[in-house]
C-alpha cells in the first residue's frame, strides 16, 4: 500500500526514462502471485455490486513488461492482446487454479507498434497508446499526444502498420495533450448502439465541464458527453452484453488518495447530443488491492456469469505494481 510520500516519489519516478523497445516479438518471462483479498485484511468478496474473485501481480526480469493501458479477452476468455502506453503490443492468456481463480499469465509476447510509414522503435508521445477495441478482423487503438485512431489487420497486427485511420470526432484542439481519447470499446450487436465502436476521453471537456465521447459509426453516431465527478478521470470502459457502458475511473492525486470505481451507463441513453451519467457499482481506495488502474473488460463467461477484469499502469515505477484483479456482476436484487 502505499503512502502519500511514496505516491509523490511514484510520480517522479514515472516521468519518461530510457525508453524499453522491441523492434521483434520477444517472450516475455513473467512471475506471478495471487491476490486472494481484495479488502486488505479481509475475506470478504462483496463490494458495492461485484463479487471479487481474485486476481494476481505479476511482473517480469524483463523491462518491457509493465504501462498496460488497455486490454481486450478473445473469445475463448483465456486469451488477450493488450496495448502499452509506450507504444508496444502485449499478447498472452491467462491461467487459473482448480477453483477457477485467475493464477497467472502465460505465453506473453511483446512488440514494438508500427505506425503510418510503416517505423516502430518511435518515440512516446507519437505512439501513447491509450485504448482498444476488437472490431471485424481488425484492432482499433486510440492514441494521446498525437491524437488519432489507428486501425490493424487481425490477426496480423504485430508485423503491420494501420490499415487505415478513422477520422476524429472531435476537433483537435479540444482534446488534451495527456487526457484525450482513453477508452475506445466497441458495442455489442444486440445493443442499442450495434457494433458499432465508441470512445471516451479521459478529460478532454466541454463547456460545462462534462467528458467528450462519441459514437464512431451507426445510425446513432455522433458526440455525447459523460458526467465528470471531479476528482475522477475515465481510464478505459467496456460493454455489458446488453449494452450498457462500463467506465473505469481513476483517482490519483495527493490531495486526495488513490482510488478506483467503476460506473455503468445505461446504453439507451447514448445519443448524440446527450449527456449521460450512471450508477456506481464499486469505489476503492488504497485499503483495497488497487493501483493505478487502466483497463477494464467484460468477459461473459455465460449469461448469469458476468465478468469484468481491470489492469493497472505501473508506469515502470518500482512502488507500482501490475495488477489483474477479476470481479463477478452481481444480479439485481
Amino acid at each position: 500500500m502505499w503512502s502519500l510520500p511514496a505516491l509523490a516519489l511514484s510520480v517522479v519516478l514515472a516521468l519518461p526514462l530510457a525508453r524499453p523497445v522491441a523492434a521483434e516479438v520477444i517472450d516475455l518471462p513473467v512471475v506471478n502471485h495471487a491476490v486472494s483479498q481484495f479488502a486488505l485484511g479481509s475475506d470478504n468478496s462483496t463490494f458495492g455490486k461485484l463479487e471479487f474473485l481474485g486476481g494476481i501481480s505479476y511482473s517480469s526480469s524483463n523491462p518491457l513488461l509493465g504501462a498496460v493501458s488497455a486490454i481486450r479477452f478473445r473469445e475463448d476468455h483465456q486469451s488477450f492482446v493488450a496495448v502499452l502506453d509506450t507504444g508496444h503490443w502485449l499478447t498472452g492468456r491467462i491461467e487459473r487454479d482448480a477453483e477457477g481463480r485467475l493464477s497467472g499469465l502465460a505465453d506473453l509476447k511483446t512488440r514494438s507498434m508500427f505506425n503510418a510509414d510503416g517505423q516502430d522503435e518511435n518515440v512516446k508521445y507519437q505512439m501513447d497508446a491509450e485504448g482498444l477495441a476488437i472490431g471485424k478482423g481488425e484492432l482499433l487503438v486510440s492514441f494521446e499526444a498525437v491524437h488519432r485512431i489507428d486501425v490493424y489487420p487481425d490477426p496480423g497486427f504485430l508485423d503491420a502498420k494501420p490499415s487505415r485511420q478513422l477520422p476524429l470526432p472531435f476537433p483537435r484542439r479540444e482534446l488534451r495533450s495527456n487526457r484525450g481519447m482513453e477508452t475506445l470499446a466497441m458495442s455489442p450487436a444486440a445493443g442499442p448502439l450495434g457494433a458499432v465502436p465508441v470512445t471516451v476521453t479521459e478529460r478532454s471537456l466541454d463547456a460545462d465541464g462534462n467528458v467528450l465521447a462519441a459514437v464512431l459509426d451507426g445510425p446513432l453516431a455522433g458526440t455525447f458527453a459523460v458526467t465528470r465527478n471531479d476528482p475522477w478521470d475515465i481510464t478505459d470502459g467496456a460493454f455489458l452484453p446488453n449494452g450498457d457502458l462500463l467506465l473505469l475511473e481513476r483517482r490519483f492525486r495527493l490531495s486526495d488518495g488513490v482510488g478506483m470505481r467503476i460506473r455503468r451507463i445505461d446504453g439507451t441513453t447514448i445519443r448524440p447530443g446527450a449527456v449521460v451519467d450512471g450508477e456506481v457499482l464499486i469505489d476503492a481506495n488504497l485499503s483495497h488491492q488497487i493501483d493505478n488502474m487502466e483497463g477494464l473488460d467484460v468477459v461473459a463467461v455465460a449469461d448469469d456469469d458476468i465478468r469484468i477484469i481491470v489492469v493497472s499502469d505501473d508506469n515502470h515505477s518500482i512502488l507500482q505494481r501490475n495488477l489483474m484483479l477479476e470481479f463477478r456482476l452481481l444480479k439485481a436484487k
